[in-house]
């Protein structure tokens, strides 16, 4: 019996499509074809992950799809306008940085360092609204179980009647639930956590992060619903995925501060609701996160006594003035290169001060370590600070006090120039309420009529100041 073996070619067909991967940045979300050690773009070292790449044909279906539906152009004057409702949630600190409570369709970001109270603010708000405007809500949680937060309640003295709790981490499941209980709020803790069946990378990764982001801000849209996404941070404080998703939302809250300390800020960073840079403040307590009514008096020590390298001045953020107290410290130093140390205010503008100071105060501190401090761990970034910080480090290198009731603000240029800042009658009547009776303003600054019993010191060239020491 004689054997045949047939030998038969099966060549691919046109039809199917070749599965390919490439190389994505877990950080920046920058893309490689080949696996790299190194990120090009952030220089961050081991984030390359292997991510499936969509079919085209996937993308061309999605296109025709798109190209189906005709859009409409309208004219911007022919738009009416709808009044933007916002709800309170009871909490003053949280509505201030929210622009003033929750809008329906809003999604907001928050981020902060683990342990810092995110969750507890967030439970806290839920209940809140609950008692108020007896709000449906649901809390959807991928990090703990709801046996853990259902225990934090109760050690908050939270009453979790009406608070809703959902444990998943699978994007389409979420969805699900949302579209069939339809609540009015939802929290997602945390969108790190979340993943979807339409891609093959981990929970975390720059494609997860994204892709979830986009599909539950375009259900908030479309559903009216008002969206909080809590948001991981890296070691340096930024919110951890593509920067992208700080794009998507229309508002993002930053905590501030160590969350060892006391006191806890949030700051807005970006509010389409609102105005940016808002703060507020709070303190940590057993029961949850407290309102500060006097914030200015969490920044102030109020010394029994005059003390040298130390003065307060008056900083504005978002729409609240506050006062705060810059310390320095200027030493011998035994390095050739001199330290200079700052917290709270930014590095370049202090090295600049040192060289204005020197140029036109005379003022030598190439041997001296230099220090500087904001009190409270606030961190100013307008030039307002500068005749202040310029003060605090000659009393500390003078040796010299300053009047605990003496305040300045101003900015100080290049030439030597004392410049205007804005709204200084507000930080005038800010520091009058205080009980400061002596403050260094420049000279447009200088009120039109008196304010209280504050005397104002005006000044237009910054070696005036030395007629203080």
């Amino acid at each position: 019996m004689n054997y045949f073996v047939v030998c038969i070619n099966v060549l691919p067909s046109k039809n199917m499509a070749k599965v390919k991967y490439y190389y994505q940045c877990n950080v920046c979300g920058a893309a490689t074809s080949k696996w790299v050690g190194q990120c090009a773009e952030c220089q961050s070292w081991n984030t390359f992950q292997e991510v499936l790449q969509e079919k085209h044909s996937a993308n061309a279906n999605r296109f025709r799809q798109h190209l189906s539906v005709k859009s409409k152009v309208v004219s911007l004057a022919d738009i009416e306008h709808e009044e933007t409702i916002k709800t309170q949630t009871g909490i003053k600190e949280w509505d201030r940085v929210l622009g003033g409570g929750l809008v329906k369709g809003s999604v907001t970001l928050i981020g902060g360092d683990p342990g810092i109270g995110k969750s507890t603010i967030l439970l806290q708000m839920l209940a809140s609204l609950q008692i108020r405007a007896s709000m449906q809500s649901l809390y959807v949680t991928g990090e703990e179980s709801a046996e853990q937060v259902g225990l934090r309640g109760k050690r908050l003295g939270i009453p979790l009647d009406g608070l809703r709790i959902l444990t998943e981490n699978h994007l389409e499941k979420i969805v699900e639930a949302i579209t069939r209980e339809k609540p009015s709020l939802v929290i997602i803790d945390s969108i790190q956590t979340i993943y979807s069946d339409l891609l093959q990378s981990a929970p975390g990764a720059v494609a997860q992060v994204r892709e979830c982001a986009a599909q539950l801000v375009r259900l908030a849209k479309q559903t009216d619903i008002a969206m909080v996404l809590v948001g991981h941070v890296t070691k340096e404080g930024a919110l951890a995925g593509p920067r992208v998703l700080e794009h998507m939302v229309d508002t993002v809250l930053y905590f501030e501060g160590d969350s060892s300390s006391r006191f806890r800020v949030v700051r807005a960073i970006k509010n389409r609701f609102g105005a940016v840079n808002e703060l507020g403040l709070f303190a940590m307590t057993d029961k949850g996160l407290k309102e500060v009514n006097n914030p200015s008096a969490m920044f102030l020590s109020r010394h029994e006594e005059d003390i040298s390298g130390s003065i307060v001045m008056v900083t504005r953020e978002g729409t609240r003035p506050l006062l705060v107290e810059v310390q320095a410290l200027v030493d011998q130093s035994s390095l050739a290169n001199p330290r200079r140390v700052v917290l709270g205010l930014e590095q370049n503008r202090l090295s600049m001060l040192l060289a204005v100071m020197h140029r036109h105060l005379g003022a030598v501190t190439h041997n001296q370590d230099v220090y500087v401090n904001v009190v409270g761990g606030v961190k100013i970034s307008e030039t307002a600070a500068d005749i202040a910080i310029l003060m605090a480090i000659l009393s500390s290198l003078k040796d010299k006090p300053l009047d605990r009731h003496l305040l300045a603000f101003g900015e100080v240029g290049l030439s030597g120039e004392i410049r205007p800042v804005q709204n200084g009658i507000e930080r005038l009547k800010e520091a009058e309420k205080h009980g400061f009776t002596d403050a260094i303003i420049p000279v447009s600054n200088a009120p039109s009529q008196s304010i209280g019993q504050l005397q104002t010191h005006t000044i237009k060239q910054l070696s005036e100041i030395l007629q203080f020491f």
